[in-house]
């Protein structure tokens, strides 16, 4: 069994991996923390896990990786940042879920984040944890930089594309749209259920700070520079992401040409769902998987291709697609404690 260890385990990441790794057979929680819940045992922070695990939440402290093998770091942008180095001394294997190691441009970091990256030294050595493009590399890291919710969505939708010719790369739209959860458990003006309920807001529109992850990743799979404009939005619904992107097509091309062609890209990846034509990504049908649906439709009229790509933002976005990183750097079974399908109705 593999000693898991959850740095933030009372957030809303942290209870999906412990929800996920309860039923993972090759896993073993050994130390969970919390600043705010310390002391406490986790299933009086989520009575949902009662009589699942019985762990008391911990400070934490430099002296975690000798409790575990595999640490996930379910902590805040900005305060992962000078945690990972210590944790890099041990021999653990560290999946960090926020933003602080995904980009590789530390002068990126400084201008999306507002504050200078203290390890620029370590960005290079991140391996950046999507499956579908980055495997070979992910078996063999030390530590992972999870992605992003919106950018796993958005980089999945583009990637097939990228390289055809199809599609003039210089015209991408992004309208994306997710769950409340996105914002994290503490709560906010923001986020609060009067101000939320029964409307739908756009917000971080030209400068959300996801959008140089896109960039970063779209650009190095294209092999030139590739930016996009990205227009996310909080919708009234706790969880699920969904994300229309918009780009020009460089010639006449039809749906089932471009359904054959992503499918032929994605033909090994259990979690990447290619739609049928005619038919749309939507996030009820992947709530609380780990999988990501794709669907396709070009606009004739206007030259246009429209791609609908829908996941969960705690799963696919998060806490599923950490654990499908273990298992791959762990030599174990990729799809491992992640095959159970959407929650639906």
């Amino acid at each position: 069994m593999v000693k898991i260890g959850i740095a933030g385990a009372s957030g809303y990441t942290g209870l999906e991996l412990i929800r996920l790794l309860a039923g993972h057979p090759e896993a073993e929680l050994t130390v969970l923390t919390s600043e705010t819940f310390q002391g406490q045992n986790i299933a009086e922070v989520f009575p949902s896990l009662n009589g699942v695990v019985d762990l008391k939440l911990r400070p934490l402290d430099d002296s975690i990786t000798q409790d575990c093998s595999v640490l996930f770091l379910a902590l805040p942008h900005i305060a992962a940042m000078d945690k990972l180095p210590v944790y890099l001394q041990s021999d653990c294997k560290t999946i960090d879920l926020s933003a602080d190691y995904r980009l590789k441009d530390p002068k990126e970091y400084s201008d999306w984040y507002s504050v200078t990256h203290t390890h620029p030294d370590l960005l290079e050595q991140a391996v950046y944890g999507l499956p579908e493009l980055h495997r070979k590399a992910i078996q063999t890291a030390r530590f992972i930089a999870n992605p992003g919710c919106y950018p796993t969505s958005v980089i999945l939708a583009l990637a097939p594309l990228l390289k055809t010719g199809w599609v003039d790369l210089s015209s991408i739209i992004s309208d994306s749209k997710s769950g409340v959860s996105g914002a994290g458990r503490k709560p906010s003006l923001s986020t609060h259920y009067v101000e939320v309920n029964e409307g739908i807001s756009p917000y971080g529109l030209a400068s959300h700070r996801h959008t140089p992850e896109m960039e970063q990743e779209l650009s190095a799979l294209a092999g030139k520079p590739v930016r996009l404009t990205f227009s996310p939005h909080l919708v009234p619904m706790t969880r699920g992401m969904l994300s229309t992107v918009y780009i020009n097509l460089n010639k006449p091309i039809s749906d089932e040409k471009l359904v054959e062609h992503y499918r032929s890209f994605y033909k090994d990846e259990y979690f990447v769902r290619v739609l049928n034509p005619g038919k749309f990504a939507s996030s009820q049908h992947v709530r609380s998987s780990n999988f990501c649906d794709i669907g396709l439709k070009v606009d004739s009229r206007n030259q246009r291709l429209i791609i609908t790509s829908a996941l969960d933002n705690l799963i696919k976005g998060a806490s599923g697609q950490a654990i499908q990183n273990m298992n791959i750097m762990l030599g174990l079974d990729e799809k491992m404690g992640l095959t159970a399908p959407a929650i639906f109705p």
